[in-house]
């Protein structure tokens, strides 16, 4: 309420038009040409210039309800002023009569409530108050997209990625393997899984065990990728937490490795304290089992499995693991359905003609009299009849057969919980260029060969800090990062140890004069994404990077193709690895590997083993690690002593990948390989998330978010800004925003290039925080408008009020689906006439320049009409309610109906449908049922209007 200044007391209590958040204000002093403010509730001091001070004087009126600093309250009856203090009289929660000085009121008082911030003429700007309405749109459309949860990935749209994740992730409690070919994307899948459960609300503790080797590429990965802050718990982490309490307890999102928590069964007992909702498994085929008893880590991971709902096991192809490896996992994720060996064994054998029959409908136009028996047999649906009849009619034949092929693959016993995508239905993959470079080995390496380590990485045993002045592959790299400059290509180089990646990049700098970039294990997150960055940056950037081995890992540069591979490692797994840096799904041009060696050397051999023994520069070695694990110490052997052995060894690994090539091929289940993508809907998904990314609303949301909340926006180039806090920000800490400021974009394509900016997208944390600081703070909530319209006349009043319907319930339940974020608006005139459908939201707003200590007057002049047309319009709106609740609650028992006759009709031919499943989505069914007739309404804004 405005209060001329010539009467400003100490001991008033006012409130501050632009922090509304510091609670109620006392005024401390009143001088000459300023006034001091002590709001207690923040411990803050306000000193104003008595002019123009945005302050407004609490004044509450008969009717109202106040608390007083020591916690009783009373109802307002009548208010007295003395000496300039208002004095409240009324009467208490017992009936008593009381008097409560205004210096006695409670200082954490807030007017958050729309109709409070009104009447105490906290206005807010009309686009601010639009912004909010805009808001609980934007949410609502989110909330209802078939694609919610897979949206702000920093992923391309892979169909085999999205239709996994989606399919996994829509689940009671996920229990699945997944089991794609090396480079299509299982930590991909596992991450999209994740965060689409997380931004559902399905999720909330989540624990990943990884080998230790991978612990920095998984933490890269959830982070970078998925914006999931993984806390990294091993020896550090752990004795400091340990010291003041559970070390796992209070970690949401953990990351750890299955050897550290191996080492103590105190750590075990620790994991298996914690009430996970899921538990992520990379590289599960290492854990093992037998009938006479499992390993360690097995059996480990066997009583974490029992105590949490999801879990998911990234592990090698089947074929790999072998049939008793295979049902070792099985075993894992359902130890009921899985529990005997040979039945498993015969129950895979009768898919066999389950199998025939669908490569016979996909490769056949018309099928034979005993195919067609099959088929009758197989397939028992209502539709099955008219199906198989149009499979001889030419223009229903291919929709037929599909439909056919969908009804077969639904049969599949472990479909459900194993999804396995091979290169071969996987299009999109570059081909691959090998260029061996042989080169003379110097004399001063010549003898310090003793060591393997030292015949394949010889720089590790030069006592010369400046080695690379005097080896050949040194220069050879030169000459070829200046041969390719002209065509601005960009080369990546990975080497085996840290310190050869650094002294390389001091090399290319000191001996060429090269924009060279370094990435190493002992560089933090940020460092490195600053140098992927430079790499990327197609105009000033860097022409090389340089990585380690390990420095490299869960780091992606599609956008080069020139690979330089400055050694070998010894494991074919980490040869792949490295070229999966480049070579993934969408590189667009060919990946030239370019490998020096020396010649007459182990580096040689090595060589010539990979390309010879097992062409693994050319395509990716499926046999790789099987015949590394065969005949890895036969490798060593002939590495440690090259003179003699290595054509044998050479001979004996193509043959022996060939047979284990050809083992794998024939044991291709490709009943399986249909299973875990089904291209309609995996397009579908595609394309609803292309939607998304197409949809150009985002930013101008969101400047007009910082516009309102103080964040300052530079363009930084096409679709990429650059947001700084501004000096008068409005709130302590806007969501995800640093200090010192961060790049943004909201361009896929460029985030893939560059993982220095953040990939904004409707999903992005600084996005949701966005939101949920409008939507649950008062900003907005209370505004005066203008406002012209053909059928108003000019000086009447109107009241807009939105209310919001809420229907608190777990967000397990993702109620929001059927039950949006909904507005309910109504626009009364004096009268109480609902204009609404007269006067759109969207109306001619006018300008109009008004003082504030005026439109406080007017409002207070004007409150006991106001309270008539709020009651009036909660009524209005209320009346709206149970319509609104009853077809949501019809939509949610249509789509929950139509789910558990489909799963029903699935168990009866999969018993890979656990009953849990089918019960969960009964019990889920009526709890929303129970919570959506709770649905009530809250005022979310208020507007006064005055026509012109």
């Amino acid at each position: 309420m405005p209060e001329p200044r010539h009467t400003l007391r100490s001991g008033q209590r006012w409130i501050s038009d632009t922090e509304p958040e510091l609670g109620l204000g006392t005024v401390l002093s009143v001088e000459y040409n300023k006034i001091t403010v002590l709001f207690i509730a923040s411990g803050e001091r306000r000193i104003y210039a008595l002019g123009n001070a945005p302050l407004t004087r609490v004044r509450f009126a008969s009717g109202d309800r106040v608390e007083s600093v020591d916690g009783w309250s009373m109802r307002v009856d009548e208010v007295e002023e003395r000496d300039g203090l208002l004095v409240y009289v009324g009467r208490d929660a017992d009936g008593n009569s009381r008097t409560l000085d205004e210096i006695e009121l409670n200082p954490f008082l807030q007017f958050n409530k729309p109709q409070d911030r009104l009447f105490s003429g906290q206005i807010d700007p009309g686009d601010v108050f639009r912004l909010r309405i805009e808001t609980c749109e934007k949410l609502a459309r989110l909330e209802q997209s078939p694609v919610l949860g897979l949206i702000g990935a920093r992923t391309s749209p892979i169909p085999h990625q999205l239709y996994i994740a989606h399919e996994v992730a829509s689940r009671h409690a996920p229990r699945v393997l997944l089991a794609d070919e090396v480079g299509l994307g299982k930590t991909i899948e596992a991450g999209l899984i994740i965060h689409h459960r997380i931004i559902t609300g399905r999720t909330e503790k989540v624990l990943i065990l990884v080998p230790n080797m991978l612990l920095h590429q998984w933490l890269v990965e959830m982070l970078r990728r998925f914006n999931l802050r993984f806390s990294l718990i091993g020896d550090d982490a752990y004795e400091e937490a340990a010291e003041e309490g559970h070390p796992f307890a209070d970690a949401n999102l953990a990351l750890s490795s299955l050897d550290f928590i191996l080492k103590d069964p105190a750590r075990h007992r620790y994991v298996l304290d914690v009430a996970w909702d899921m538990v992520v498994i990379d590289e599960a085929h290492h854990l093992e089992w037998s009938p006479q008893g499992p390993s360690p880590a097995y059996a480990f991971v066997e009583a974490l499995a029992r105590r949490t709902p999801g879990l998911l096991l990234l592990t090698a192809t089947p074929e790999q693991l072998g049939k008793f490896g295979h049902f070792a996992r099985l075993r894992l994720l359902d130890p009921d359905r899985f529990f005997d060996f040979e039945q498993f064994r015969q129950e895979e054998q009768e898919y066999t003609a389950l199998a025939d029959v669908i490569n016979k409908l996909l490769d056949n136009p018309r099928l034979d009299a005993e195919t067609f028996g099959q088929l009758q047999r197989f397939v028992q649906h209502d539709r099955a009849d008219a199906l198989m009849g149009d499979l001889d009619d030419p223009d229903h034949a291919a929709h037929a057969r599909n439909a056919l092929i969908q009804l077969l693959l639904d049969r599949h016993g472990t479909g459900r919980v194993l999804f396995r995508n091979t290169r071969s239905t996987v299009h999109g993959f570059p081909s691959r260029l090998l260029h061996g470079r042989p080169l003379p080995l110097p004399e001063h390496y010549r003898s310090r060969m003793a060591s393997l380590e030292a015949r394949l990485w010889p720089e590790s045993s030069s006592d010369d800090p400046e080695w690379w002045r005097h080896d050949p592959r040194v220069h050879w790299l030169l000459d070829t990062v200046q041969r390719l400059k002209p065509s601005r290509s960009k080369l990546l180089v990975i080497c085996h140890r840290r310190q050869t990646a650094i002294d390389l990049e001091n090399a290319l700098r000191t001996l060429g004069g090269v924009r060279v970039a370094v990435f190493h294990e002992d560089m933090s997150i940020i460092t490195r994404d600053r140098a992927a960055a430079w790499f990327a940056d197609e105009e000033e950037g860097a022409q090389v990077l340089v990585c380690s081995e390990i420095g490299s890992e869960g780091r992606n540069f599609q956008f080069a193709h020139h690979l330089v591979l400055f050694d070998l490692p010894l494991d074919p797994n980490l040869l792949e690895q490295r070229i999966g840096r480049l070579d993934r799904i969408g590189q667009r041009h060919s990946i030239d590997i370019h490998v020096p060696y020396f010649e007459d050397t182990a580096q040689a051999i090595l060589f010539r083993w990979y390309h010879e023994g097992l062409d693994a520069f050319h395509r990716p070695a499926g046999a790789g690690a099987a015949v590394f694990a065969r005949l890895g110490e036969e490798l060593k052997t002939v590495l440690a002593a090259p003179d003699g052995g290595a054509e044998a060894l050479i001979r004996h690994t193509r043959r022996l990948a060939e047979d284990i090539e050809a083992e794998l091929h024939a044991g291709r289940d490709r009943l399986l390989e249909l299973n875990s993508c089904r291209p309609d809907p995996a397009n579908r998904l595609v394309e609803a998330v292309c939607a998304w990314d197409r949809d150009a609303a985002l930013w101008p949301w969101l400047e007009a978010v910082c516009d309102a909340y103080g964040v300052i926006v530079e363009e930084h180039s096409t679709d990429c800004y650059i947001l700084r806090p501004g000096e008068h920000l409005r709130v302590p800490k806007f969501p995800e925003l640093p200090d010192d400021g961060v790049t943004v974009t909201l361009s896929r394509d460029v985030a893939l290039a560059r993982e220095d900016m953040l990939f904004l997208s409707w999903e992005h944390p600084m996005v949701q925080g966005a939101m949920d600081l409008i939507l649950n703070g008062e900003h907005g909530s209370a505004s005066l408008g203008f406002v012209s319209h053909p059928t108003l006349p000019a000086g009447q009043m109107l009241l807009e009020t939105f209310h919001r319907i809420e229907c608190p319930a777990p967000r397990r339940l993702q109620l929001f689906r059927f039950l949006p974020t909904t507005l309910i608006r109504t626009l009364l005139d004096h009268r109480g006439q609902d204009l609404g459908r007269i006067v759109a939201a969207e109306f001619d707003e006018r300008p109009h320049a008004f003082e504030a200590e005026k439109v406080r007057a007017f409002v207070r002049s004007q409150k006991q009409n106001l309270e008539k047309l709020l009651a009036l319009a909660e009524t209005r709106a209320g009346a709206r309610l149970p319509e609104i609740v009853a077809e949501s609650s019809q939509r949610m028992l249509d789509e929950m109906g139509d789910e558990i006759k489909r799963l029903a009709a699935l168990r009866n031919i999969n018993p890979s449908v656990r009953p849990e499943e089918l019960d969960k989505l009964k019990d889920d069914a009526v709890e929303m049922h129970a919570y959506l007739q709770t649905a009530h309404l809250r005022l979310d804004a208020v507007r006064l209007l005055v026509t012109v």
